[in-house]
């Protein structure tokens, strides 16, 4: 298949074309770096990629930027990057992709554990992964031709976890949660969020 990895040069999105790339066509698209680039706040910038990379079997969305902090620290700027970038960003993927996308091909979106988890500091993220994931469901009941869309719930990142001098093992390898990926792209499920804790 003919994959376009959005947020491919990031830490999940990195595990995802490696895991990918032997059996699938892979185009790696990043924020400043990769195969192409994309800015997901800017609508302009997601139709310019798609005439960039052309018709496409699936995109699999592993970016996102949001806010993460006090809730009476969160200023207005927080909740618009958040609501631009890692929710709007992914929605405007998916309704600006239909027509790039073939006939039974599949979006996949990125969401996280703290749409069902949430702790102290994670409003403004809890709030995106929450619309992603009520987005996707809905959106799969009237994509056309087939199409596909579900979104990948990863947990905290062992990768990231380690680069911020936390312990890794309170986290899931990314080329773990990659797995989640591939079980979207490849199997035939709709509608449905994926947690990445599950897929083995």
């Amino acid at each position: 298949m003919d994959v376009l990895v959005v947020g491919g040069t990031g830490t999940i999105g990195s595990a995802v074309v490696d895991l990918l790339s032997d059996d699938h066509d892979v185009t790696v698209a990043g924020h400043t770096s990769g195969e192409v680039q994309v800015d997901l706040s800017d609508p302009a910038s997601i139709d310019q990629l798609y005439s960039t990379v052309g018709q496409v079997d699936a995109v699999l969305s592993c970016a996102g930027e949001a806010a993460f902090g006090a809730l009476d620290e969160l200023d207005d700027e927080d909740f618009d990057v958040s609501l631009s970038n890692k929710l709007m960003g992914q929605v405007n993927l998916v309704r600006h992709g239909l027509d790039t996308v073939n006939d039974g091909g599949v979006f996949t979106l990125t969401s996280g554990v703290l749409s069902q988890e949430p702790m102290p500091g994670s409003a403004a993220i809890s709030l995106v992964n929450a619309g992603v994931e009520g987005f996707a469901r809905a959106a799969a009941l009237e994509a056309p031709r087939n199409i596909r869309v579900n979104v990948v719930s990863p947990p905290w990142v062992a990768e990231t976890l380690e680069a911020m001098g936390e312990n890794p093992e309170d986290g899931l390898p990314a080329a773990t949660v990659a797995k989640a990926y591939r079980r979207c792209l490849e199997g035939d499920m709709t509608g449905e969020t994926i947690d990445a804790r599950t897929v083995a």
